[in-house]
């Protein structure tokens, strides 16, 4: 059997807030060091990148894409994120959605059609469109019914399919008659497996997690684990049916940042510093209590106001198993009580990178004691081992603002226990 780390949700240099190093040589360079095995293109509706992507890249087996010159092992799938905002049963809504795309052919009558429609698909790597989700995926749907959409980051507050600002209360109220072929949801930075279980609604749909990444360091910060009988079976259309069926004897798990960590988790205002859980929202009738402007509504108390069961209430063994880490370089940066882009943690990272091949490999296999052996500070190696049994304190990110990690558990504000009474 094979497993392959995938990431279905990255950027390219062509999207607003971008890395300008995001071009695919480096991109494939760095999955490498992650030990990401197949990673999204990205923004392939940009015409710029989309031309890089036709000029480096070649399939390799069914729908899958390698560097032409074979100087990486990584695989990419043809994808794209596509941000609508439209009028829709009296309220705007405001949605981004992951586009899979099984061949270069349909990509290029994919931005055809949306040019068609008057789509400025120069201007942003991820292109803004005044059409509706349902009517996005009835266009992929009368160019190949192989195309997969999945609601990108499903709960984040401005820009999601249930977000607070501008989303749905249920999916076919943005799908309608389409809603059908809609198989899984991206449950995004803030939330994990268990908060959206907490729904009975979603049990039918699979839930994948992918970076989002808008840099070389961000790339598998999510992404999800599948297994295969033998290199044949790695394709396109392969990696669609087992997240289509959820197949839970391919589908091993996720990948998960532990949603506390997530900038949208709890409720706040950012500009005031205020960060409240849900039942202090409640009780200050979602204002800000500083200066009594709306609070941005986050992710849990949107879980906690759709959701209709506790955690404890979930199905046994029914859905795809979820393992949690935190980055390799802000384990390490806490460690030594730097930036996470200082100097001192690249040697580090690069230090064991060497020692043992890949990030993942140090994140999730590597024994602790061979991590001791080869860290310079054998806290690294706690801080892993404490992130791998969960015994860790966070204060959950709010309005933008992401949470901070203490693996160590010195000094935390907040224990992560604390924010998950709400789901017990």
């Amino acid at each position: 059997m094979i497993e392959q780390i995938i990431d279905l949700h990255i950027h390219s240099k062509y999207s607003r807030a971008c890395s300008p190093d995001l071009e695919l040589p480096k991109i494939a360079l760095a999955c490498e060091k992650k030990g990401i095995d197949i990673c999204a293109t990205g923004d392939f509706t940009h015409p710029a990148w989309f031309n890089h992507i036709k000029e480096l890249l070649v399939e390799d087996n069914s729908g899958l894409f390698k560097l032409k010159d074979a100087s990486s092992k990584v695989r990419f799938i043809l994808s794209t994120e596509i941000s609508c905002i439209y009028k829709h049963k009296d309220a705007t809504r405001r949605l981004h959605l992951v586009v899979l795309a099984p061949s270069v052919e349909a990509v290029g009558r994919f931005i055809e059609a949306l040019e068609a429609k008057g789509a400025n698909v120069r201007s942003d790597g991820r292109p803004i469109l005044g059409l509706s989700g349902k009517a996005i995926l009835q266009m992929l749907l009368d160019i190949d019914e192989r195309f997969m959409l999945i609601p990108a980051h499903a709960w984040t507050p401005w820009f999601s399919i249930f977000g607070s600002k501008s989303g749905y209360n249920k999916l076919d109220d943005c799908f309608e008659e389409l809603s059908s072929h809609i198989h899984a949801l991206e449950t995004g930075l803030s939330s994990d497996p268990i908060m959206n279980h907490m729904w009975s609604a979603l049990d039918n749909y699979t839930l994948v997690s992918n970076s989002d990444a808008h840099s070389l360091d961000k790339l598998g910060r999510e992404a999800n684990v599948l297994e295969f009988a033998d290199k044949n079976e790695i394709t396109f259309s392969e990696i669609c049916r087992i997240i289509k069926e959820g197949d839970k004897r391919k589908f091993k798990y996720t990948i998960e940042f532990f949603p506390e960590e997530g900038k949208y988790h709890f409720d706040g205002h950012a500009d005031c510093k205020v960060s409240l859980d849900p039942e202090q929202t409640k009780k200050e009738n979602y204002l800000c209590p500083k200066c009594k402007k709306k609070i941005t509504v986050g992710v849990l108390s949107r879980v906690v106001e759709l959701s209709d069961r506790k955690e404890k209430e979930i199905p046994k063994n029914k859905f795809i198993p979820h393992k949690y880490i935190v980055p390799l370089k802000e384990i390490i940066a806490s460690v030594f009580h730097v930036g996470d882009k200082s100097k001192k943690v690249n040697v580090e990272y690069e230090n064991l990178i060497k020692a043992f091949d890949n990030e993942f490999n140090i994140l999730l296999r590597a024994p602790v004691e061979e991590l001791k052996k080869s860290a310079t500070d054998e806290n690294i190696a706690l801080a892993i081992s404490n992130m791998r049994q969960g015994k860790i304190r966070v204060v959950p990110g709010y309005d933008g603002i992401f949470g901070t990690v203490d693996l160590l558990l010195n000094n935390a504000k907040k224990a992560i226990s604390q924010s998950r009474l709400w789901l017990e």
